[in-house]
């Protein structure tokens, strides 16, 4: 057999095993994404439609009317204001902290960092129940509850965000610091123009976590607030839930698409960044 047979024999191969591949991973997405189209669908059938002995993927008449009956049932307008102000609020202040706290464990020394780095790792093992209590009896002495200002104040600080960025940091080679500061570039320049660029694919990573977290979250918002002008909209999807008792499918599948379509917007938006985060590793070349 010569070289050029067997090269061809090896890439049939390898284009046989990239398409079983793709197969595997598309079947699994499909399996992935089924209960939300379902969810989709339902949400755009009459009432009449959704137990039917031959399951109806695609609705007819599209009823778009049962996403307005949802806004006339419950101020969702107000719960979406409140989690856009609540979640851009943490997230922006976050990058602010985590940002320079990593690049201080990244590129400083001091006496005691090693310490006070492992405070932070410690941080992140406590589970976030633990800290409701302290954190409700500090916001009630400064009269916050029942405000947005409660929802954020505990989460402005993140340990998660602060070690990912340091790793991230700390990929980066030394030299090239020394050749900024030889340029004149001082240490926040630096931050500014040199470690953020390239560490961006880790920043969009984490900011997709908080996102999505700080979005689900329904414990602390509900124990912090108690009444519907500052709630967000997983208390008052929890809240239509109670009310419609489990009875309209097609509202609660509305309320439920409504809910979730902006993080999976943003997700489809920003997703190539958020797989570059997990293959970041510095300067390549």
């Amino acid at each position: 057999m010569t070289v050029g047979e067997r090269l061809r024999i090896w890439n049939r191969r390898w284009r046989l095993g990239h398409l079983a591949t793709h197969l595997t991973l598309g079947l699994f997405a499909l399996v992935t994404v089924t209960p939300y189209l379902w969810l989709l669908s339902t949400s755009l059938k009459l009432r009449t439609e959704v137990f039917t002995p031959t399951p109806k993927w695609i609705p007819w008449p599209i009823n778009f009317g049962n996403y307005a009956e949802v806004f006339d049932r419950a101020p969702f307008g107000i719960f979406l204001v409140n989690t856009v102000i609540v979640v851009s609020g943490i997230l922006a202040v976050q990058l602010v902290t985590v940002t320079l706290a990593a690049y201080v464990f990244a590129r400083r020394r001091f006496r005691g960092m090693d310490v006070l780095f492992l405070l932070f790792l410690i941080q992140m093992m406590i589970p976030i129940h633990a800290t409701f209590l302290p954190n409700f009896l500090t916001l009630q002495s400064l009269d916050l509850l029942n405000t947005r200002m409660a929802m954020m104040l505990p989460f402005f600080a993140s340990g998660y965000g602060t070690f990912l960025l340091r790793q991230a940091f700390k990929q980066i080679p030394r030299d090239l610091e020394d050749a900024a500061v030889i340029d004149g570039c001082g240490g926040l320049r630096f931050l500014w123009h040199i470690l953020i660029p390239l560490a961006k694919p880790t920043l969009v990573a984490f900011g997709l976590i908080s996102l999505v977290s700080h979005w689900n979250d329904y414990l602390w918002p509900l124990i912090v607030t108690d009444t519907p002008d500052v709630r967000t909209l997983t208390i008052g999807l929890g809240m239509f839930v109670q009310q419609e008792s489990g009875a309209d499918w097609t509202l609660l599948m509305a309320a439920t698409a409504f809910v979730t379509a902006p993080l999976m917007g943003i997700f489809l938006v920003f997703q190539r960044k958020f797989i570059e985060s997990f293959m970041f590793s510095g300067l390549k070349g």
